[in-house]
Parts: structure tokens; C-alpha cells; sequence
């Protein structure tokens, strides 16, 4: 059984793996039976769906999102990162929402499961709907 430390470290490089253009770590990173519940609906589930994410939508868009804050815990099998990402959105349909290019930041939480040294749970709450506001998508409500 690996220890929560070991877990972290698979948590950083599949973080790493995210922002590369090199997916071919995600087999030795992920079981795969690997349930991804922060996929869109419409997406192979995941594994499958993972790697369409990262290789179509997810990879060109998304490389330069990167930590400027985060706080990880681990404990047994599970790895929690949690902080503030920023990046820069290059423009375009996110979520059924047309978005313009620009820079934004937003807070992030991701968890995961780890069994046997590998991925085999993801999940995912983010600030969408301010990234939106930031970039000028959507207006705040007006008080």
C-alpha cells in the first residue's frame, strides 16, 4: 500500500502531465477503470473522456493555467489540492458560453483517489462562473 506522500507525489505529475503536450503518462498515472466525475456530460467516461479533454479542448486551451496558490493534503488514498490557478483563456466557446481571450484567476479544488499508485478517482470544483465575469462573458448581477 502506498503512503500518502507517494500518492501526492502521482497527484503532481499527472498535474504536470496536464499542461504538457505529452499525454502518454496518463496510462502509467491513471487505472484504467479511472472514474474522472469532473468530466462535461457528453464525454467518454474516464480515462477515455480524460485523455479526449486534454488532447481536443482541454491541452490547447488550458496549458498556461498554472498554480499560483495551492495548499495539497493527503491522507491514505486521497490527495486534495486546493488554491487559486491562473491563466490565459485564448478565446472561445466554454460551457455553451462564448468567452473573449484574456487573462483570469479563479479557485480550484481538485481531489483524487489513488489505489495502487495510480489515479482511479478525480473530481473537481472550480469558479467557472467568475473566470466568465472576469473575462467579460457574463456581467455580475447588478445590486
Amino acid at each position: 500500500m502506498a503512503t500518502a506522500d507517494q500518492n501526492r507525489r502521482v497527484v503532481e505529475r499527472f498535474d504536470a502531465v496536464l499542461n504538457s503536450q505529452d499525454l502518454s503518462q496518463l496510462d502509467a498515472l491513471c487505472t484504467p477503470d479511472m472514474v474522472n466525475h469532473a468530466l462535461v456530460p457528453g464525454r467518454p467516461p474516464g480515462l477515455a473522456g480524460t485523455r479526449e479533454f486534454l488532447s481536443t479542448h482541454g491541452r490547447s486551451d488550458w496549458r498556461s493555467d498554472q498554480w499560483q496558490h495551492v495548499v495539497v493534503v493527503a491522507n491514505n488514498d486521497y490527495v486534495v489540492q486546493y488554491g487559486t490557478r491562473q491563466g490565459h483563456w485564448p478565446g472561445g466557446e466554454f460551457r455553451g458560453i462564448f468567452i473573449p481571450a484574456g487573462r483570469y484567476q479563479r479557485d480550484v479544488a481538485f481531489m483524487y483517489r489513488v489505489k495502487d499508485g495510480r489515479i482511479a478517482e478525480r473530481w473537481a470544483v472550480r469558479d467557472d462562473l467568475g473566470m466568465m465575469q472576469q473575462l467579460g462573458a457574463l456581467s455580475p448581477p447588478s445590486t
